[in-house]
């Protein structure tokens, strides 16, 4: 999904000049713009597949304005360049990895719907993953991607 890796001579997996073996310093401003083109795209791509209302979807990247999302939609559409910051980096990182988790999980259908469906499960109260996803931020993301890694894991 962000591009082609290659193995390099030290068996270190390479994506673009970003090395698998350390994280990425996404507070470096070089990586913020080697990586956000693919982020957009396929924060984008993922936002079609959930059917999320721009409202919703403005929200899961950090609550920007209207202004400054539909100008990140047009440049994903035609490859305008944005850079985002480490916040929207982080926020894209963990939602491509809660729908690869959901799609690993589930069928298509369910994967894309779920996080759209109320959900029994105690962390959500009864509310839907959308809904604590966007009232808790961040940490809230990270725990929706560790308890479906942790389903995935069989626990």
């Amino acid at each position: 999904m962000f591009g082609e890796a290659a193995l390099g001579a030290s068996n270190v997996v390479h994506l673009h000049g970003v090395a698998w073996d350390q994280p990425a310093d996404l507070s470096s401003r070089a990586v913020q713009e080697k990586l956000s083109p693919v982020a957009i795209r396929a924060f984008f791509r993922l936002a079609s597949h959930w059917k999320l209302r721009d409202e919703d979807a403005r929200g899961l990247i950090g609550g920007i304005s209207n202004g400054s999302f539909y100008q990140l939609k047009r440049g994903a559409k035609t490859q305008g360049v944005k850079t985002l910051d480490q916040d929207k980096l982080t926020r894209v990182s963990l939602l491509v990895g809660i729908f690869k988790a959901l799609n690993i999980l589930y069928g298509t259908k369910l994967a894309d719907a779920w996080i759209q469906l109320p959900n029994s499960n105690p962390i959500f109260g009864g509310e839907t993953p959308m809904a604590y996803m966007l009232k808790g931020g961040v940490p809230s993301m990270l725990r929706v991607r560790q308890l479906l890694d942790a389903r995935r894991g069989g626990l």
